[in-house]
């Protein structure tokens, strides 16, 4: 069996070589240990330096796409050279690369498909913003909510995939891939499991995915509700239909007993009292069956797209057997 350590690498020439000089050359169950860079179209010299410090494959993108295509170019790239298993791990050294034993140990054991390191059920993180750590811990919860699967860190990067996962995942997100990854691999029975691993966060270290708090705030919590969407359709729009049809219901009871009421005190019907309460009612009532119709064709949409991830799971796999390499 064949182990890839992958970096992605945006603009790093400071950290990247000290940080390939961290990593394990050998561990235990893997035959050979390999470590590839993905210049995500770094400006600096980010590339040469990743070549000069012992990169065994290094690729580059012509412009900086994003983390999520990163991602894309490391998988394929991880599959077409023979690999059974992939971890991911950052360039700029903040986590301990000895936990690399801990993430490919289910995997090696056959207990899990994913293995997530998380920075918030074991050790605690060193210098970690309170506002990344409560942003994190909240998306976990709201996520693990509504796939009713326990998830106790959604955005950490250092990750460990078999070939399985490697095969099926399929990702549209250019920006990240850390939250779409975990939605997408629960929702096609994948077996994901989180490992505690140390983090330490520099003071001086600045972001390179995104610009302020408030966009990757926004640009996460597009990618979790298009995922969610994508893969729990009749959740996604089942629930807010029910519960506006529901609003819908209630105000028509109300109506309805309030007309009665209002009858037998004074033996008039009187209908204008209560046409804003009708109107109000009639409104939801339509917007809940629109809501409903969605769920439905997005539920027929989701069929549709689950034979054409198998048609595309089985065409890679018939297609990267064929590589030159094996993963044993």
């Amino acid at each position: 069996m064949k182990l890839l350590i992958n970096i992605p690498a945006y603009n790093e020439e400071k950290v990247l070589a000290k940080t390939l000089k961290t990593l394990p050359k050998k561990i235990k169950g893997f035959d050979k240990v390999k470590i590839q860079i993905i210049d995500d179209g770094s400006k600096d010299k980010t590339k040469t330096i990743a070549q000069k410090a012992g990169a065994d494959y290094v690729y580059s993108h012509r412009i900086n796409r994003g983390l999520g295509s990163a991602f894309r170019t490391a998988v394929f790239k991880a599959l077409e050279n023979g690999f059974g298993v992939m971890v991911n791990i950052d360039a700029d050294g903040q986590f301990n690369s000895a936990d690399i034993n801990k993430l490919v140990e289910p995997i090696l054991k056959n207990q899990a498909d994913i293995v997530i390191g998380s920075r918030f059920s074991g050790i605690k993180p060193k210098n970690m913003p309170w506002i990344k750590s409560f942003l994190n811990r909240m998306g976990a919860r709201m996520v693990g909510w509504f796939l009713r699967v326990k998830t106790d860190d959604l955005t950490c990067g250092f990750r460990a995939y078999n070939k399985e996962a490697m095969l099926k995942l399929n990702l549209n997100n250019q920006f990240t891939y850390t939250q779409e990854t975990i939605i997408d691999a629960i929702n096609k029975n994948l077996n994901v499991i989180w490992k505690p691993v140390r983090v330490t966060y520099f003071k001086d270290r600045k972001a390179k995915m995104t610009k302020s708090i408030s966009n990757f705030i926004y640009q996460s919590m597009m990618i979790i509700f298009r995922t969610i969407r994508d893969t729990k359709p009749l959740k996604f729009f089942g629930i807010p239909a029910f519960s506006i049809l529901c609003a819908s219901l209630v105000i028509f009871l109300f109506v309805l007993i309030s007309y009665i009421y209002g009858y037998l005190e004074t033996g008039v019907f009187k209908v204008t009292p209560y046409r804003n309460w009708l109107f109000l009612a009639s409104i939801l009532l339509i917007l809940g069956i629109q809501s409903l119709v969605f769920a439905f064709l997005a539920d027929m949409i989701k069929s549709n797209r689950k034979i054409a991830e198998d048609e595309m799971y089985e065409s890679r796999k018939k297609n990267f057997s064929r590589s030159k390499q094996t993963d044993k």
